[in-house]
């Protein structure tokens, strides 16, 4: 049972991953060579799809991360388990301090409605995003390693 929730655990954390390097590197790239107006459209809408989303899986992946590290106490590599649940809580803190405040406001901007730094703003959640992503890889790769 030890071994379903470890390659559970790790293909959900995985699979997460895997978004957010997308969005990261791909998503944000294609959004941000659209027009303005479509891209800060595209933008939005992306904020509101996996800002609804995003939360369970992030939260989903530290209760699996949890799991696994109760239930495998005593068993090889359970202090990366354990550091790799500590670099998810930092990847839920960073996201709930810094990318979450900034993303609730631009997934109600419009082009009408959205104020003048709306590019400046998107600037900084990238940023913080792509440390969140280097912190979420890295918890990633413990877990690979604990399997082994």
């Amino acid at each position: 049972m030890l071994n379903a929730l470890e390659v559970v655990t790790t293909v959900v954390v995985g699979v997460m991953v895997g978004v957010e390097f997308s969005v990261a590197f791909i998503m944000n790239r294609i959004l941000n060579a659209l027009p303005e107006d479509s891209s800060q459209l595209g933008h939005a809408h992306g904020g509101r799809m996996l800002g609804a989303v995003m939360p369970v899986w992030y939260i989903g992946s530290l209760v699996l991360v949890g799991i696994w590290a109760v239930a495998g106490w005593h068993h090889h590599g359970s202090g990366l388990v354990v550091t790799a649940g500590a670099l998810l809580v930092l990847s839920v803190v960073m996201s709930v301090l810094l990318l979450v405040p900034i993303n609730n406001r631009n997934k109600t901007w419009t082009p009408e409605s959205r104020p003048a730094d709306w590019k400046q703003q998107l600037n900084r959640w990238e940023r913080f995003h792509y440390v969140r992503v280097a912190v979420i890889i890295a918890a990633f790769a413990l877990l690979v390693v604990a399997l082994a």
